[in-house]
């Protein structure tokens, strides 16, 4: 089957998604102590190859393969609207073309043997599309095989697009996890390129065929495409949804399945999110949480459970069910002990969300199947 080569791996959310397909990785790339502790725990037999600055010359080298599928996320703290923001004035930000050097090397390899070329997945924060210095324009650019950076009509990038460069084609569109059976609101921007005699990002990236995922889903009762929220839940005067009470020992009175809620800790806003009871085995996310964040110590954007006066922290079992990952993923041996809390947080919050990962695999795994025939 098809192989694939990720860049800021994290804790890889593209081999969970991915490896049902049967697809299998090439190699890894990440720097991050802890993430770097689950892979080797995880993936054990796939090398590592630490800072993504070297890789394209190990390609062009031949010392590592070309994939089929390139992936990676580059840091999105230079473009997040929660950072400093400096863009491409940040290094982190600069690794942004390190991701592209590494996807000309692959193309410019897999031509020298006769092979298709790679499809190019990258993914970031909404807010790349409006910096300043114009990154993502930049970023589209680099990829396309153009000169200068592009520049968007109206000097605004919008959520969703295309471009046929002279090297590639590209898409890309805002997708929201919460429209991929995860009960977490996380709009992430998904950038989709492939040369231009290779398969079309934008029959990939968009659907002409079927329903959008860019539309809130019904909340009112129908087939259960999604985990839906107890019909007994009432509202609050801001549309979300409420739990019931807490009984006697912290047993907590169910308000039809509902276990407890979710609020962002430190807030004062209303509950964000429910959990239906799955018996000993823990909760099943049932309405929407805000986005899962890397915790910068004390707690800060740490979701924390609800109810009454009563509230804890999300376990990182929980945490991990948000971004669709299985249960006890990151709980591994690290520095001499079971893994602590924090840096299982702050590695989900940093990763990709699995089951977008996995739709967008499908319907890649769909297009390349289709050149096999050919």
């Amino acid at each position: 089957m098809f192989t694939y080569g990720s860049v800021c791996s994290g804790i890889e959310a593209a081999s969970v998604a991915w490896q049902p397909l049967g697809w299998t990785a090439a190699w890894l790339s990440e720097i991050d102590p802890f993430a770097n502790a689950v892979l080797a725990h995880r993936y054990p037999d796939v090398e590592n190859l630490g800072c993504m600055t070297k890789i394209a010359n190990m390609i062009r080298k031949g010392e590592i393969p070309a994939p089929d599928v390139f992936v990676g996320g580059t840091p999105c703290q230079s473009f997040s609207i929660a950072g400093i923001r400096q863009s491409l004035a940040d290094s982190r930000g600069q690794l942004t073309f390190s991701f592209v050097d590494i996807a000309n090397a692959i193309d410019t390899a897999r031509k020298k043997i006769n092979q298709r070329p790679s499809i190019i997945l990258w993914e970031n924060v909404p807010g790349v599309l409006n910096t300043r210095d114009n990154a993502f324009g930049g970023f589209l650019a680099a990829l396309a095989g153009e000169d200068s950076p592009l520049i968007a009509p109206g000097n605004k990038w919008p959520d969703a697009g295309c471009v046929f460069g002279p090297r590639r084609t590209i898409a890309w569109r805002l997708l929201d996890a919460q429209y991929f059976l995860l009960a977490q609101r996380r709009r992430r921007l998904f950038v989709m390129a492939s040369d231009r005699s290779g398969a079309d990002p934008t029959k990939i990236l968009f659907e002409f065929d079927g329903s959008r995922r860019d539309t809130p889903p019904s909340r009112e009762a129908g087939p259960e495409t999604t985990w839906p929220v107890a019909p007994s839940l009432t509202k609050s005067s801001r549309g979300v949804s409420r739990c019931g009470e807490i009984g006697g020992q912290d047993t907590i009175v169910a308000c039809n399945d509902v276990a407890a809620c979710l609020t962002k800790a430190g807030s004062d806003q209303e509950t964000l999110i429910c959990f239906r009871a799955a018996g000993q085995d823990g909760f099943k996310p049932a309405s929407i949480s805000p986005p899962l964040l890397k915790s910068t110590g004390g707690g800060s954007g740490v979701p924390t459970l609800q109810w009454g006066f009563r509230v804890r922290r999300v376990t990182p079992n929980e945490a991990e069910t948000l971004q669709g990952f299985p249960r006890d993923y990151t709980r591994i041996w690290y520095r001499f002990k079971i893994a602590d809390d924090l840096p299982r947080y702050a590695a989900l919050g940093n990763s990709m969300a699995v089951s977008v990962i996995a739709w967008l695999g499908s319907r890649i795994n769909d297009a390349l199947s289709k050149f096999q025939t050919i």
